[in-house]
């Protein structure tokens, strides 16, 4: 029998099929099991669901799609982003230390900054384009070194395979938040990273819909560690938003690739135009790491951020916008554009954000499917109008 090695946009499409799921009728899509207990038919011996916290064949089948996708060994599908990073950062103890990306998604920042600190877990910020920074902030009771690439909001670009080198000879874990990149574009198991977590909610899903968060583990054992803390807390995904999320991801690929196409163009559009500081995307030449990021991932997304010169201007521009929804959020098939003082980062403090580039004149877009023509005449009408 041979073997055939699909490419990833074929996984996408196939890797959900409900083929060993329901054979009776052959149905192309897996069914929406709504059902909270299953019958035991045998009084010593149960079947593979009991309960549908503990276990769903609808969510199996998106757990399954995904630990295909990473090339990992067990994937969990949680109620949002902040469940798996959450449930994740469960697997410490009290008196652990972790390292996380300075530039972090605003959640995350609260959720390592407010809770983890509740249960006598240590923290340290570093900028993690600079391995020596990592290596110095390395204690003896760090257990995680926590990495975001490219980081949210600002892009900043992390060598993962030199972070897991310097994780490997301390004897941490690592942690990667693939949520920009997703599966198609950038691979972290494959560079040796331990947990890959995921907001299913922006590109995985698409549709700006359902909420959900992924996570994938490299080896069985620590998936079975954090299966253990899932059912546990019980932040599972609901069977629906399973179904509603393995169907988006079947056209992640094209979507992904458009979107970085127009993304693309409209960061070298924003490059020229005079009112605008700075462009980060790290498909740009002139990115600060974009070599180490096209060495390990496959594209550069359609997420970008530019820098206009102070809220005043930013708010006649984001108000003069027609085209994308000004809205927290990213990763669907309408443009997003975002303010991330005052969305995504709204939980950090104002001198933290700023540490971190963010400042009032920073906007995040991420790029849809609208034609980008289109996207392209309305940025400019916009800058126009917050130029007078």
């Amino acid at each position: 029998m041979s073997t055939f090695k699909d490419q990833l946009e074929t996984k996408l499409i196939h890797a959900s099929s409900s083929e060993d799921i329901e054979q009776r009728t052959g149905a192309v899509n897996v069914p929406i099991y709504l059902s909270s207990t299953f019958h035991q038919a045998s009084f010593d011996h149960y079947g593979p669901f009991d309960y549908s916290r503990s276990g769903n064949p609808t969510r199996q089948a998106l757990e399954q799609t995904i630990a295909e996708l990473e090339g990992g060994t067990r994937g969990l599908a949680f109620a949002s982003g902040m469940a798996a990073i959450s449930s994740a950062f469960m697997l410490l103890s009290a008196s652990d230390h972790v390292i996380v990306s300075e530039d972090v998604y605003g959640g995350t920042f609260r959720f390592v900054t407010k809770v983890l600190s509740k249960f006598n877990i240590d923290h340290t910020f570093v900028n993690m384009t600079e391995l020596a920074e990592i290596e110095k902030a390395i204690q003896p009771n760090t257990k995680v070194i926590y990495i975001e690439t490219p980081s949210n909001p600002c892009l900043e670009i992390t060598d993962i395979e030199s972070v897991v080198k310097i994780a490997k000879a301390n004897n941490c874990l690592t942690f990667l938040d693939n949520t920009f990149m997703t599966p198609l574009y950038q691979n972290p198991i494959d560079l040796g990273v331990d947990v890959v977590l995921h907001s299913a909610t922006k590109f995985l899903s698409g549709h700006s819909d359902i909420i959900a968060g992924l996570a994938v583990t490299k080896d069985e054992e620590l998936g079975n560690r954090l299966a253990f803390i899932q059912n546990s807390f019980g932040a599972i995904l609901g069977t629906y938003d399973s179904y509603l999320l393995i169907q988006g991801i079947k056209t992640l690929g094209t979507r992904l690739r458009q979107s970085t196409d127009s993304a693309t163009k409209i960061a070298n559009y924003l490059s020229e135009h005079p009112l605008i500081e700075d462009v980060y995307y790290p498909g740009l030449p002139s990115h600060p790491g974009h070599d180490i990021h096209v060495k390990q991932s496959s594209g550069a997304g359609a997420v970008l951020s530019f820098k206009l010169p102070d809220k005043e201007t930013t708010k006649i521009f984001v108000e003069h916008l027609r085209l994308p929804k000004f809205a927290v959020s990213l990763g669907a098939v309408e443009s997003i554009l975002s303010y991330p003082a005052q969305m995504s980062h709204a939980a950090m403090p104002k001198e933290e954000r700023e540490k971190r580039g963010i400042t009032d004149g920073l906007l995040r877009l991420s790029v849809g499917l609208e034609h980008v023509d289109d996207l392209i005449v309305d940025i400019e009408q916009a800058l126009h109008s917050a130029s007078n």
